[in-house]
């Protein structure tokens, strides 16, 4: 749950791709990026807090994501961050296959904190751990979770879900990896269907 720490990063996330493509090495990469100040934080702190999480979720990605990242449409890279997103946290992948989708195929209403409270209220009945956290750190993890919805392009300013469309490079780095990872995208069960049998 130390999504805490920002939303999508998507620039700051780029970078360090971007250093790790020309290093093949994580701690290289690190290094660089902190002496470049790369994440242009405000204290070494802040940078080395943005990177831990950056890398957490960067090291989730298959090569072939990886270079999607680094070489592929701003919508690609999005949806990518996205996906590393989903893989890194169990409970983001739940809520977008839960409620982030399951509202898109029912052309729902928008997604509201009550949405939230009580996807989290039922998660916590499965995880105790979760029952430990203050309104701060709850209210905390849903703004940064709609922040991500928002910054991917899959949540309007009114809370409505917003379907996406895939390129066949986003679907191809999916499928390649694990077809089941589709679900985390407002996209169509028809599509779904056919994007995984490829």
């Amino acid at each position: 749950m130390s999504f805490t720490a920002g939303a999508l990063l998507h620039p700051e996330s780029i970078r360090v791709a971007q250093e790790y493509a020309q290093a093949a090495d994580w701690a290289v990469a690190r290094r660089s990026t902190l002496e470049g100040n790369l994440l242009q934080a405000r204290s070494s702190r802040t940078a080395d807090r943005l990177l831990g999480e950056i890398t957490a979720r960067l090291q989730t990605l298959t090569p072939i994501q990886l270079k999607l990242l680094c070489d592929g449409t701003t919508d690609d890279q999005l949806q990518v961050l996205w996906l590393s997103v989903c893989k890194r946290y169990q409970f983001i992948r739940d809520f977008a296959i839960e409620v982030v989708r399951e509202r898109y195929l029912l052309l729902g209403d928008a997604i509201t904190r009550s949405d939230y409270e009580r996807f989290f209220t039922a998660k916590a009945a499965w995880h105790p751990k979760l029952e430990g956290f203050g309104e701060a750190t709850r209210d905390k993890l849903r703004q940064n979770l709609f922040k991500m919805l928002r910054e991917a392009g899959f949540l309007s300013s009114d809370g409505h879900v917003i379907g996406t469309f895939l390129s066949s490079d986003v679907v191809r780095v999916v499928v390649e990896e694990d077809p089941s990872n589709l679900m985390v995208f407002p996209v169509r069960e028809e599509d779904v269907e056919r994007w995984a049998q490829q």
